[in-house]
């Protein structure tokens, strides 16, 4: 896994990384709405390996109706950490490595550290300007993913990830991991409204590389979004829910599993 964390743009929020803790949904930072929710993509390794490009092309936020704009690579390095001798004391921290930026066959830059991004969400017949930067990148065999943090004018502060793996029966799985509040600015008026779309948003970003259900279209009454396809079948994920599974579509992290909204 590769991961990083920056100071040249800042984030609104302190606890960056904290997506990465196994126990989020329980023990989220203080102050934050944790939201932890999964749904299965499909099985096999043409599966994995479409997904994996998709997702690290912002394909889940463009297949959410999300545009995003105004993209800019950053550094691209990462931090490696520290080097340990053998009997595991520390030696000495390894260098910043960077990395060159790369494009899919469509143009669209792959993610990298340090990326900056502004997401505009629709709502409504309004657009919502939302800046995030990454701050980390996962990069494993069956594991790939990203997380952002939140920047200034974002009208929430917080963090949240996107992490695709294939598991050892083949199936292919994405979560969705982040906890969040409404930033200071936008508490009075807009508060109500941005938590509740936060979480219909959630849905369609768990959705946008289904291959039935994604993407969605262009927004519609109201929400971030167009409803995705009707007669879609997904499934509970196993490794959430201690119980046996019920007849919902999405996890969310606490062992309860939730209906899927009306199409």
């Amino acid at each position: 896994m590769r991961r990083s964390t920056f100071t040249d743009q800042p984030v609104t929020y302190a606890a960056v990384g904290a997506t990465l803790e196994h126990d989020l949904a329980i023990h989220p930072p203080k102050g934050f709405r944790p939201l932890v929710q999964s749904i299965r993509l499909g099985s096999g390794d043409d599966r994995f390996a479409t997904s994996s490009r998709a997702l690290m092309t912002w394909g889940v936020q463009r297949g959410s109706g999300v545009e995003v704009t105004r993209l800019d690579p950053g550094t691209g390095e990462h931090y490696a950490g520290v080097r340990f001798a053998e009997d595991g004391t520390p030696q000495r921290l390894e260098p910043h490595r960077g990395t060159e930026a790369v494009f899919d066959e469509d143009g669209h830059p792959y993610i990298s550290n340090g990326m900056t991004a502004v997401l505009r969400v629709p709502y409504g017949p309004f657009h919502v300007n939302a800046p995030v930067r990454v701050v980390y990148v996962i990069e494993e065999q069956h594991r790939v993913g990203f997380a952002y943090g939140t920047m200034h004018g974002h009208p929430l502060a917080g963090e949240e990830a996107f992490v695709l793996e294939q598991r050892p029966d083949g199936s292919v799985w994405l979560t969705l991991r982040s906890f969040s509040r409404v930033a200071a600015g936008a508490r009075r008026l807009l508060g109500p409204f941005v938590l509740s779309a936060r979480r219909r948003l959630a849905r369609r970003y768990l959705r946008a590389l289904h291959p039935v259900t994604g993407p969605v279209t262009a927004p519609a009454n109201g929400e971030p979004g167009s409803a995705p396809a009707a007669g879609a079948s997904t499934e509970t994920d196993p490794q959430a829910i201690p119980s046996a599974p019920r007849p919902a579509e999405l996890t969310d992290g606490n062992g309860r599993a939730e209906r899927a909204p009306d199409r």
